[in-house]
């Protein structure tokens, strides 16, 4: 599998071509400030004792303090979560958020651990990184197999570790002990607002026919958006296989049957597929809502959306990039499709630094207005470079980053 860290330089070098960068800056931003790797002794249920590996990689804090999720899952490694960091500096910046990039990881399946070992793993991670991240210097989040609370565990642990009780040391927590209303449809709700301020613009009819990869957070808020919008998802998959129906499926009735049965497969609404076939389904909309390198140059020519609009982070290659470029299939960049999870989380920092408590109306308000912003500037800019967007997204990104290493 390619290495996602390769993958984002090979970005990278892809977008810098077009315009003038300072071969300096070119070699400070593909460089990480700082890669730490901690042990986390565990003692399990049984008695034994299990050290598990963690990691923190905090990119660039030019624009402010490092900020990104914190996963687990049992295949992340350093240079995924490198990777990670890298785009979440140029995502911040795309959003034009006051935070720089960084992203936390630990190789675990959780599924395995009881709550008992998951709380005694998530307190050890804060307790290890605790002299690393605080509110003006790094800002975890949630990710992939990590929950409000995992964050709250986490932020209760800094404040014994530190005496520092405001809870702006991390986002993502439940509403109770400083949440910000909305979080938990952010990335969902901020990619649909990203989604209609471009839908026009590449030619997307009223109402599209949309495949979603992935039914976790965020493929399972999308697909209730998109279909509440008047949207039909006619295709969508989770680790165990795919369901479709070709005139649309009922999101509600699906949300019970994975509830009752773990999986989307076996949806009386909708025929069960191999997982492997859902990204080749034909549809107006592609959304890869799951992990990285899912669309790859051995089959991106199978790719029968007329838009990729990825929720998940770094889901196309940068081989598979040229692939749909060439074939005039759009791809709404990660960096700028998903980023209204990490400004809601900015929203959420703001707000326990204040000890304010923004009402969900509020968060939504702001949010669409920074979305539509952000997005028809990368479009423009796209235009104007006569590229795809996302070579735009990044040169636009990169300059702020240089102005804010410049100042």
């Amino acid at each position: 599998m390619n290495n996602p860290f390769q993958n984002a330089l090979a970005q990278l070098s892809r977008a810098t071509r077009l315009t003038s960068f300072p071969p300096d800056f070119l070699e400070r931003i593909s460089h990480p400030d700082r890669q730490i790797r901690i042990s986390i002794p565990v003692k399990m249920d049984d008695g034994s004792l299990k050290v598990f590996e963690g990691y923190r990689v905090q990119f660039n804090n030019a624009r402010g303090p490092y900020k990104g999720g914190i996963r687990y899952h049992q295949d992340t490694d350093i240079e995924e979560v490198k990777a990670l960091a890298f785009w979440m500096a140029l995502k911040c910046a795309v959003a034009n958020i006051p935070m720089g990039g960084g992203k936390g990881g630990v190789t675990v399946n959780p599924k395995e651990l009881s709550k008992r070992e998951l709380e005694a793993l998530s307190r050890g991670w804060m307790r290890a990184m605790s002299d690393v991240v605080g509110p003006q210097k790094d800002v975890p989040a949630p990710d992939v197999n990590t929950t409000p609370e995992i964050m709250a565990w986490m932020a209760d642990e800094f404040a014994k570790a530190t005496g520092d009780t405001t809870g702006a040391v991390i986002t993502g927590k439940p509403l109770e002990v400083g949440g910000s209303e909305g979080r938990g449809t952010a990335t969902a709700q901020g990619g649909f607002y990203v989604f209609e301020a471009l839908q026009e613009k590449l030619g997307l009819p009223t109402s599209c026919r949309v495949v979603i990869q992935g039914f976790g957070n965020a493929g399972e808020h999308a697909a209730d958006i998109w279909s509440k919008a008047g949207h039909k998802i006619v295709a969508t998959s989770d680790s165990k296989g795919a369901v479709r129906n070709p005139n649309g499926m009922d999101i509600a009735a699906l949300y019970d049957h994975k509830k009752a049965t773990g999986s989307v497969v076996g949806f009386v609404g909708g025929e069960t597929i191999d997982g492997t076939e859902l990204l080749f389904q034909e549809c107006d909309v592609l959304i890869p809502a799951a992990l990285e390198n899912q669309i790859r140059e051995d089959n991106a020519s199978r790719i029968q959306a007329k838009v990729v609009f990825e929720l998940a982070n770094g889901p196309t290659t940068p081989e598979a990039d040229d692939q749909l470029f060439g074939r005039d299939i759009p791809v709404v960049p990660d960096i700028l499709a998903n980023s209204g999870g990490v400004t809601v989380s900015t929203f959420e920092w703001e707000q326990n630094l204040k000890g304010e408590h923004w009402s969900e109306a509020d968060v939504f308000t702001k949010l669409k207005d920074m979305m539509e912003k952000e997005a028809n500037g990368i479009f423009e800019k796209s235009v104007s470079l006569k590229t795809d967007l996302r070579r735009a997204a990044f040169v636009i990104a990169l300059e702020r980053i240089q102005n804010a290493m410049k100042l």
